[in-house]
């Protein structure tokens, strides 16, 4: 990875089950969603984030093993590359140390103000 693991531990909650008695499979991609703003919210600052957002254009989820209400789960997200205008974070979900969801993001960096794409500033890396 290009950048130190973010982890965060969440407790599945009555409104995560769907009809299954199981956690909806939204609920992974909103905690992988949570897990990439947080981390970039930590790995940047107000000035970067003033300059330049991401936006999604590809996600794949893979669902291993189901979660239940009242499991502890810990998600954990790295940037895995990126180059010319995008990037590649993974993001894990496991249960007991053992992996029930991987979720990989395609980023795309835009430019806040025109919300256009625009290709990572060289040195950008750096901080992350």
């Amino acid at each position: 990875p290009m950048t130190s693991p973010y982890q965060y531990t969440y407790h599945v909650q009555k409104e995560d089950i769907d009809d299954l008695k199981h956690v909806n499979n939204l609920k992974y991609l909103e905690w992988a969603l949570k897990a990439a703003e947080t981390h970039w919210n930590i790995l940047s600052d107000e000035s970067i984030r003033e300059k330049f957002a991401w936006v999604v254009s590809r996600h794949e989820i893979d669902y291993l093993r189901p979660a239940f209400l009242g499991d502890e789960i810990q998600i954990r997200t790295w940037i895995e590359s990126m180059q010319k205008a995008s990037s590649i974070r993974i993001v894990e979900i496991y249960k007991k140390e053992k992996l029930i969801a991987k979720v990989k993001t395609t980023w795309v960096l835009i430019d806040a103000k025109t919300q256009k794409v625009c290709r990572i500033p060289k040195g950008f890396n750096d901080f992350l």
